[in-house]
């Protein structure tokens, strides 16, 4: 309850957490049929990058800034134009009403899917904290697509699964307030929201500080019953650390078809851009992997 978000919109990981969403859409729309979106931890939507909060750390700059103004940065530069995930998903960024001038404005996950959703799609955003969910409903009072609750999260799937258009997208993104213990909880839910809907798409995002307070969920995952599971990971520090966050990572329960195809280019972009002290490291690869019979 005490997590803002304000003080890390932009950073690297989001740079990964929002370019994996986006390309997920993108997946779910080619598809005529309509999608739901659920978020469980939706935070405020939307984050002014002139805050006093974004002020104090700064990490936007070592994030989003870095794709959107590489000019700043000649020897991060990239050597050919970036691949074309990134350059919509940068596009639509720039395009967010108050960014006309500049970055002044960072959209998080509820946002960042409400303006790529179309006509027919809908979204139903969960969060605890009052001023948060307070925010957000000011945020999406005028979109009859968006659906605001302020609860718990991973209790709210009990009653949002399965959505009534049968398809979407489910996105766990929680502060890690309690550790390593949130992924036990993140276990069960989606062990549950795998039971009422097991064709649904899961996209859960994580903190790499040590390497070993991930493995256990990576295990779990390996056995959830899911039968794609692709993980995409992202360090600009070695994950040998507990004291600061060394790197992010995304797995993709039920990842559309040539997900994995699509975010390796983006990635294998991104990551020279976002390096800090040592070339920043990605992987992706699967954890399940369906295989022909």
């Amino acid at each position: 309850m005490n997590y803002r978000h304000a003080y890390h919109a932009g950073n690297f990981a989001d740079v990964l957490k929002h370019s994996v969403l986006f390309a997920l859409i993108e997946a779910l729309q080619a598809k005529p049929t309509p999608f739901a979106f659920i978020d469980t931890h939706a935070g405020s939507g939307c984050y002014a990058l002139d805050s006093a909060e974004a002020g104090k750390t700064g990490e936007y700059r070592d994030g989003i800034a870095r794709l959107l103004f590489p000019d700043l940065n000649p020897s991060q530069a990239p050597a050919r134009p970036l691949p074309p995930l990134l350059r919509r998903w940068l596009d639509s960024i720039l395009r967010l009403p108050g960014n006309e001038h500049g970055l002044k404005l960072y959209p998080g996950s509820p946002l960042q899917a409400a303006r790529a959703m179309r006509e027919t799609d809908s979204a139903q955003l969960c969060e605890l904290h009052p001023e948060e969910a307070v925010r957000l409903r000011e945020l999406f009072h005028r979109d009859h697509r968006v659906h605001v609750h302020q609860r718990n999260g991973y209790e709210a799937l009990k009653a949002l699964l399965p959505p009534k258009e049968k398809r979407g997208l489910v996105l766990i993104d929680p502060p890690y307030e309690a550790q390593e213990a949130e992924y036990r909880v993140i276990e069960q839910a989606l062990k549950a929201a795998l039971q009422r809907w097991p064709t649904g798409v899961y996209a859960v995002w994580y903190p790499i500080k040590l390497r070993s307070q991930v493995q256990p969920f990576h295990r779990w995952l390996q056995h959830c019953g899911s039968r794609r599971v692709l993980r995409a990971e992202l360090l600009v520090h070695p994950d040998d650390s507990p004291l600061r966050l060394n790197g992010s990572g995304m797995v993709i329960l039920n990842a559309p078809w040539k997900l994995d195809e699509t975010l390796r280019e983006a990635m294998r972009a991104m990551a020279p851009m976002l390096s800090q002290e040592q070339p920043a490291q990605w992987r992706l690869d699967w954890l399940v992997e369906e295989t022909a019979s």
